[in-house]
C-alpha cells in the first residue's frame, strides 16, 4: 500500500519533471509561433483582440443582419433577457428562491 507521503513525493518529482520539460520546449515553441505569425502576417494587435482579417473573404458572410430579439423578461433592477440561451444569473437566483420566471415576463 502506498502512503500519502509517498504519493506527495511522487507528485513533487513529477511536477519537477514537468517544469524541466516545459523549460526545454519553451524556446522551440516560441520559435514555431513566431514562424507561423510571419507566415500568416499576424501582428500582436491581431492577438490582442484586433479585428480578424479576411473573415468576409473566407466565409462570404457580411455579419449579422436583422433586428435584435425582443426582450421577454425584465428584472427588478432593469436586467433584461430575451429568453434565448442560458438563463441569466439574476433570473436563476429568483427561480431558485421559488419565484416563477413568468413573473418577470414583460
Amino acid at each position: 500500500m502506498t502512503s500519502l507521503i509517498d504519493i506527495q513525493k511522487q507528485i513533487a518529482e513529477l511536477q519537477k519533471q514537468a517544469e524541466e520539460i516545459k523549460a526545454q520546449e519553451f524556446n522551440k515553441t516560441v520559435q514555431e509561433i513566431k514562424d507561423k505569425m510571419a507566415a500568416f502576417d499576424i501582428t500582436l494587435a491581431d492577438l490582442q483582440g484586433g479585428k480578424i482579417r479576411l473573415r468576409k473573404a473566407v466565409t462570404g458572410k457580411t455579419g449579422k443582419t436583422g433586428t435584435p430579439a425582443p426582450i421577454k423578461y425584465r428584472g427588478p433592477n432593469g436586467e433584461t433577457w430575451t429568453g434565448r440561451g442560458l438563463m441569466p444569473r439574476w433570473l436563476a437566483a429568483f427561480v431558485a428562491l421559488g419565484k416563477s420566471k413568468e413573473s418577470f415576463a414583460v
